[in-house]
């Protein structure tokens, strides 16, 4: 991991869990489809350097569609139809900011402007979702958000649904901002998702703290500019 995160992580991959954790994903590479592809992993890391973060916003599991996950929370790449709970995100992003709503799904443009759009598990099997939980990857991603939490700039942590409002206890609210609601899918949505305004609240406390406010907007998708 050739990025600004391997000094704040490097010491988990001489730990135990890492290599069990490892061989189980391999093992499950060679029986199964496993998503995202190995090469999208940790793209959430490489797209979004520690050094950026402004925003972390949590998932759970990659999509276990074909074609879907491809390493950021929530997103999928051009041309891949948009999934329920983001066709959900993208009418709050309307409702809350005004912006147009895009005609894809792919929220590089988030990750490359500070938005960590990270999961709790990194990998899942095909078809099965939370096959790889509770096999180590909570463990590390527990420590990406407590390397965020150690940031000396505030930090904005978005938690969606009760899986990412349990990482709380893990974030110093006396110097970072939380926002949290049920989660977008369907099934919640209508429950406090919709009209929370998670984005205009965002940027309220990034603007509070002295930060530059997040553009949300997805419309242009060749503008990768923070």
């Amino acid at each position: 991991m050739k990025t600004d995160w391997n000094p704040a992580l490097r010491d988990q991959f001489d730990l135990p869990y890492w290599s069990e954790l490892q061989a189980f994903v391999d093992e499950e590479r060679r029986r199964y489809p496993v998503y995202p592809p190995a090469q999208d992993v940790f793209a959430a890391l490489h797209l979004t350097p520690l050094a950026e973060v402004k925003v972390l916003l949590l998932g759970q599991d990659p999509y276990h569609g074909p074609n879907q996950a491809h390493g950021l929370c929530f997103s999928v790449r051009h041309g891949v139809r948009v999934p329920p709970s983001l066709k959900n995100i993208h009418a709050e992003l309307h409702s809350d900011l005004g912006l147009p709503i895009p005609d894809h799904g792919n929220l590089e443009p988030w990750a490359r402007r500070g938005v960590l759009l990270l999961n709790t598990t990194l990998t899942v099997r095909g078809g099965a979702a939370g096959s790889h939980q509770k096999r180590g990857w909570e463990t590390f991603t527990d420590r990406v958000i407590r390397v965020v939490n150690a940031k000396s700039e505030s930090v904005v942590f978005i938690l969606w649904g009760s899986s990412a409002r349990r990482k709380r206890e893990l974030i110093d609210t006396d110097r970072h901002t939380i926002i949290e609601s049920v989660h977008p899918s369907p099934l919640s949505a209508r429950n406090g998702f919709f009209g929370s305004r998670p984005f205009s609240r965002t940027n309220a406390a990034l603007v509070a703290a002295g930060r530059d406010p997040v553009d949300w907007n997805l419309t242009d998708s060749g503008n990768t500019g923070r």
